[in-house]
């Protein structure tokens, strides 16, 4: 089976808490903190793996985890930091977070790698908090929580030259007799249910080694999702090169060729702007013999290489294999990629250090920030010291002034990331937050 679009849940390990631990030693009376830092949580890359050309590996497991880091221990040991995932995927992979629709990476070549979740950071130890006036703190950070999202992967093929026509124009054949591929051959449409990849030798004296793409069948409507080749319609993205291949022998073959170029047209103009080829197919039977002078003609006039062929015989294939020829690139070039270049993309978080209040659907107050968040998630509510020192930093960064101004009472629920509480009092103190039961 072929896949070439998948959603998966990528969960990054957590951060190790930090250790509020103090030193035990004979003759060390009133030891001071010596609690160590937890360990990074692991987080989760995709990298390229030329020897895959399907998502197959995704079709049965969507959910991928990374270990989370090791809580820190007494006598500042740190804890152990949680392995990495990387999960392989073949070349041309486009990576999307599914919520946004944003892209976070297009994979493109070889051993090109992009981290998809974050694992979260290792909480401190209590040693980090002792100052000259408080000798025995018994504050440690939690581990910050790995990010989660669903992604979903997009699979373009990336080939050197895309075959696209109408459904029984003879796609297969023609890759057949061009590449050592053995598609699955048929005198019926929809023969071909999933794209196939071969590699073309023009020649002895000419050391490029093109690949093809024989993309399913498409129909009128296509582009909108109509037929089987709408899904397909992606692969021939990256192509440099389309062979356009029209059934000679069809009622229509004007209209056939028409209704191809609507639809690239439909999907993306960009795919008229590369060079195409025309291939006239089937001029071994009468009917198209008879009308392929006319074809010829109209694509000419509009200025479109166009060739008569037979593939089932090898018929034209010599010089069809020259004509594409001089359509490729150099040998150096198509060593490279072709476009669009791989690109991983770097977002800036710009709620870093700032922050933002707003009201969530059922009435709840959210502040929004990354600094704030990851101050929430790092704080043990049921150590008093903790507590207090949360508030401290939230009245400091501006956040009591905010929330008050945006009219928060007794009872109200502030959310700070994943992190619940409830607003209980109108002035700071330990009491006043609680994490709803």
């Amino acid at each position: 089976m072929f896949l070439d679009r998948v959603k998966i849940l990528v969960r990054a390990g957590a951060g190790g808490d930090g250790a509020a631990t103090f030193r035990q030693e004979a003759h060390v009376p009133r030891g001071g903190p010596d609690g160590g830092d937890g360990g990074r949580g692991g987080s989760i890359h995709l990298t390229v793996d030329p020897g895959q050309t399907t998502l197959r590996d995704f079709s049965y497991r969507h959910h991928f985890r990374a270990d989370s880091g090791g809580r820190g221990s007494r006598a500042r040991r740190h804890g152990k930091a949680g392995g990495d995932l990387v999960l392989a995927v073949p070349p041309g992979t486009a990576v999307y977070d599914d919520e946004t629709g944003e892209l976070i990476a297009d994979l493109v070549a070889s051993g090109q790698a992009a981290m998809v979740a974050r694992g979260g950071r290792g909480g401190l130890g209590n040693t980090h908090f002792k100052t000259s006036t408080h000798q025995a703190p018994r504050h440690a950070q939690k581990g910050e929580p790995g990010q989660e999202r669903w992604v979903r992967l997009e699979l373009r093929l990336i080939a050197d030259i895309g075959l696209v026509g109408l459904p029984n124009a003879g796609k297969s054949t023609l890759l057949a007799a061009l590449t050592a591929a053995h598609p699955k051959i048929a005198d019926y449409p929809f023969t071909t249910l999933e794209p196939n990849l071969g590699v073309m030798d023009l020649g002895i004296e000419d050391r490029r080694l093109p690949t093809i793409a024989d993309v399913p069948g498409l129909i009128e409507g296509a582009s909108e999702g109509a037929g089987l080749g709408h899904a397909f319609l992606r692969h021939i993205e990256r192509t440099r090169v389309l062979v356009h291949l029209v059934d000679g022998a069809a009622r229509d073959p004007e209209w056939d060729h028409q209704v191809i170029r609507d639809e690239l047209l439909a999907h993306d103009p960009v795919l008229l702007e590369k060079p195409i080829l025309v291939a006239f197919n089937k001029v071994d039977l009468p009917v198209a013999a008879e009308a392929w002078p006319a074809f010829q003609r109209a694509r000419r006039s509009e200025g479109i290489p166009v060739l008569a062929i037979a593939a089932s015989e090898g018929r034209g294939i010599t010089a069809f294999r020259t004509a594409l020829g001089k359509l490729l690139p150099s040998a150096e070039t198509l060593a490279e990629p072709p476009e669009p270049t791989g690109v991983v993309v770097h977002r800036i978080e710009t709620l870093e250090d700032g922050f933002g209040v707003e009201r969530d659907a059922d009435g709840a107050f959210r502040v929004r920030g990354r600094r704030v968040e990851r101050l929430a998630a790092q704080t043990n509510f049921d150590v008093e010291e903790s507590s207090e020192r949360f508030q401290r930093d939230l009245e400091r960064m501006g956040v009591d002034a905010e929330l008050r101004r945006a009219g928060i009472a007794r009872g109200d629920l502030v959310r700070f990331g994943e992190v619940e509480l409830e607003w209980s009092g109108e002035a700071w103190s330990a009491e006043r937050w609680a994490e709803p039961e």
